[in-house]
């Protein structure tokens, strides 16, 4: 690849990373702004306005060309911001570094999505010049998102931290809500797998390449999420996390949620740069009380104080923030009748399987075993190799 491909050099550049048919402006621009994504940092809102103001090919060019000047032509970009920008991306404009970002994407199955396209997740687009130029996907995004809601908290999280965000991510996932995380251990983990076992959809946002799994302890998790959901970068594959990309990270986990709820974080947990993301995008905000001995609560007791949060207390907190009150969504389960009849299909003293225990209830065997994930969670339910059975006394 040369600095500035040609179209054909673009078309093989994005063979297994695009679907369907495209024009050749189409994409020269898609390529173009996958370069982009290992060129630029996250967030980089000088360019950002550049693309916006001449598309991702011609901006390309002008940076190529170092052409400082037609970049300070660009509204808001004066000659020394145009000269600092240029300094910034010229030494990363190298042919092979960035054919390996896309080689990386097809090899582990990720696609590239760009604004306009079915998938784009509009929310982010409130992010104005600090948007992602591209997203790269590995799994599903909707074409209609429905509600979203973001389960953040820390990574050091304590039992009652996990618990209170499994309950909240079951129930609401259950309920037809996506949830949305960055993939951490603790609260991020937690929210994560309690949305699949309740046979929910979650998304995970990723300071790094979606090739890498990151935590590397999660990379199973990752995996799961991409069957129903997606996983997420907006800077290409092979880069790696840094402690500046985890921070922009945030602003993609707030854009593209209606909510965030920060179930624990310390007094100056990264999880309330999330906070403060969607406090200033005009999202709904809320925060799980905690133990005011617990300084893994701190920071959820100062957005209760300072930052006029929602104080959230369970699931229907959250709905309630929604504006949708504590109905489920249209199409979801009326998990009471339901769970009901499957607590009567088990038997404290004798294990049972799947497949039994959906006879005995009159439910599919998704529904049931949505509804022992669910009930595991709670822990009402134990799981072994002969089956399934009740907990005395829950």
């Amino acid at each position: 690849m040369s600095l500035l491909p040609d179209l054909a050099g673009s078309r093989v550049a994005l063979v297994g990373l695009i679907g369907g048919h495209l024009d050749d402006e189409d994409i020269a621009e898609r390529h173009a702004r996958a370069l982009w994504s290992g060129i630029c940092e996250p967030g980089d809102g000088d360019a950002g306005s550049l693309v916006d103001a001449c598309g991702a090919a011609n901006a390309l060019a002008l940076v190529a060309r170092d052409d400082a000047r037609a970049v300070a032509a660009v509204e808001g970009l004066d000659r020394r911001r145009a000269d600092d920008a240029l300094a910034r991306w010229r030494p990363r404009l190298a042919p092979a570094a960035l054919d390996a970002g896309l080689d990386a994407a097809r090899r582990t199955g990720a696609r590239l999505v760009v604004p306009g396209d079915a998938t784009w997740p509009s929310r982010l687009d409130d992010l104005g010049r600090h948007r992602p130029l591209c997203l790269w996907v590995r799994g599903a995004l909707p074409e209609r998102p429905g509600p979203t809601v973001a389960i953040v908290g820390a990574r050091a999280a304590t039992s009652y931290g996990e618990h209170v965000a499994m309950e909240i991510a079951a129930d609401l996932a259950g309920a037809g809500i996506r949830v949305v995380s960055g993939a951490a251990y603790g609260i991020d983990g937690a929210a994560h797998r309690a949305a699949l076992s309740a046979g929910g959809v979650t998304d995970a946002l990723l300071a790094g390449g979606v090739d890498r799994a990151y935590p590397s302890g999660h990379a199973d998790l990752l995996s799961r999420i991409t069957r129903t959901g997606a996983v997420m970068s907006e800077v290409m594959c092979g880069s790696a996390p840094t402690k500046w990309r985890f921070l922009s990270r945030n602003r993609l986990i707030a854009a593209l949620s209606d909510a965030t709820v920060v179930v624990e974080a310390g007094w100056r947990s990264g999880s309330l740069n999330t906070a403060a993301h969607a406090a200033s995008l005009g999202r709904s905000l809320g925060a799980v009380p905690g133990p005011v001995t617990s300084p893994t609560s701190a920071g959820c007791h100062r957005l209760l104080r300072e930052f006029d949060a929602r104080c959230i207390t369970g699931a229907g907190d959250v709905r309630e923030m929604l504006g949708l009150d504590d109905e489920l969504l249209p199409g979801a389960d009326d998990w009471v009748d339901q769970a009901t009849a499957l607590r009567d299909a088990l038997s404290a003293r004798s294990w049972r399987r799947v497949d039994d225990v959906a006879q005995r209830c009159g439910q599919s065997l998704a529904d049931v075993e949505r509804g022992l994930g669910l009930m595991l969670l709670d822990g009402r339910v134990q799981h072994g190799p002969a089956g399934w059975r009740l907990v005395v006394g829950r």
